[in-house]
This record gives C-alpha cells, structure tokens and sequence, in this order.
C-alpha cells in the first residue's frame, strides 16, 4: 500500500481509499473539493496504479496497513476515513480492529453479504477474461460500468492493464467472500452510501451496516448505480459528507 504524506499540516486528516480496479486518481475531483479543510490523504492500494508490483492479498491484510501507516504518520487517528466498494470494505476492517482509528467515515457501496458462488466461479473466469484487460474496447465498456469520465479513461486503462493476475484473482474471492463479524465495535460516526440502482445485495448490505454501526445514517441515492456519487458527481459526494459528518 502507498500511503504517501508529503508535509504535515494543521488541517484535519481525511483518508480517502479508491475502489477496485481504480487508483487514487478517481478521487482527484472530490479530493480538490475537500482540500480546503482536510489535508487529504489517498492511498493506492495493493495491486492498483503506482502499486501494481505489489500483491493484492486480503481484505483484511489492507486493513492492517491501513492502520500501521495512520498510527506511523498520524499518531493513530484521523478525523475522516472513506473509502468506495473494495475501499469500503477495507475501512469496515479497520474500524472493527481499531474503533479509534477515525472520528468519522463514509462507506459507499460495502458489500458485507458473502457471495460464495461468486467467490467459486472467480479463478477460472478471471484466467478466461484476463487476457482482455489490454483490450481498449473492453476497458471502454469497463469503464462505462465504473462510471469513469473520459479525461480518466487513459489513467485507468493504463492502470488496468498493469494489475496482475494473482491480485485480479484474491481481490475478487475477498470481495464476494467478506463477512464481517464484529460491525458494533465501530464507534465512528458513520455515512453510509448505497445508489438506488444497485444490485439486491449491495443494498441489504447498506442495511445491514446501518442496523450494526451504533452511530450511522444510511442514504440511498436517487437514480445512481455502484460508486456513481464520488466518481461522477463528486460535488454531491463532499455535500453529503459535510451535511451528515
């Protein structure tokens, strides 16, 4: 995991992770919202970008580095941890684990209901499908999905095709298979985001967090799919953050 801190500053500290498939350029639009009040902090994680030499391994082993470099870089605690699908799962882990590791935090699209099938059918589809990540086509239609804007598109397909195999592969079984055990530990006043268009377990997902993080309002956004607010309508994404948090 990159976690870079070029200066301290005396703004509070905002940590922001991307989603799976993506790098820390997908928040540069929400990040230049906030950076008037927050210094702002968007670690790449294992397996994307910049950090595509490293192996994507766990949900859970993100969340360990997640950790360590707050604690090395900030002493332990930030004012704000948000992070999008993947992102957002590698925040619940860490709430969990260290209750104090954020005041508040922003959860959009964390999926919480183990897909085992999905899980199963993951290694041979991935090693079917792989050799279409240098496709430019297909990162078109991938990227439509993702809802990235054309001045993105060449960030990412180039990102894309850097991923390897073996992180394509873990990152997708810890996804579908993330089942967290302990949501009451997390004492963060928390956002949860959820699009109205998402698929079914997505959205109970959402509920789920809601009904176990003792601290949390859940919205559901009109209209929108998975990861649609922060990636394409980012100002939407910042007032909702400061309206609730």
């Amino acid at each position: 995991m990159i976690f870079r801190v070029n200066n301290i500053s005396n703004l509070p500290v905002a940590v922001m992770l991307h989603g799976g498939g993506l790098s820390d350029w997908s928040l540069r639009k929400a990040v230049e919202l906030l950076q008037g009040e927050y210094q702002v902090i968007t670690p790449i994680i294992d397996g994307h970008g910049e950090d595509a030499e490293s192996t994507f391994i766990s949900i859970e082993d993100c969340a360990d580095k997640l950790i360590s470099n707050i604690d090395k870089h900030f002493g332990g605690s930030v004012e704000l941890l948000t992070g999008l699908s993947i992102g957002a799962q590698i925040v619940i882990e860490a709430l969990m684990r260290r209750p104090a590791l954020a005041k508040n935090a922003v959860i959009e699209s964390g999926l919480i209901l183990p897909m085992k099938s999905v899980a199963q059918m993951v290694p041979s589809s991935m090693k079917m499908s792989y050799p279409l990540i240098k496709q430019k086509w297909f990162a078109k239609l991938q990227a439509k999905s993702l809802f990235i804007e054309q001045d993105m598109f060449e960030r990412y397909y180039q990102d894309s095709m850097k991923m390897s195999l073996d992180s394509l592969i873990n990152m997708s079984v810890s996804n579908a298979l993330y089942d967290p055990q302990h949501l009451k530990n997390i004492t963060s006043k928390t956002l949860i985001l959820i699009g109205e268009k998402e698929i079914s377990a997505m959205k109970k997902s959402a509920e789920k967090l809601n009904d176990g993080i003792v601290d949390s309002r859940m919205v559901t956004l009109t209209s929108m799919g998975h990861g649609q607010v922060s990636l394409q309508n980012p100002k939407q994404y910042v007032e909702l953050v400061k309206q609730y948090l």
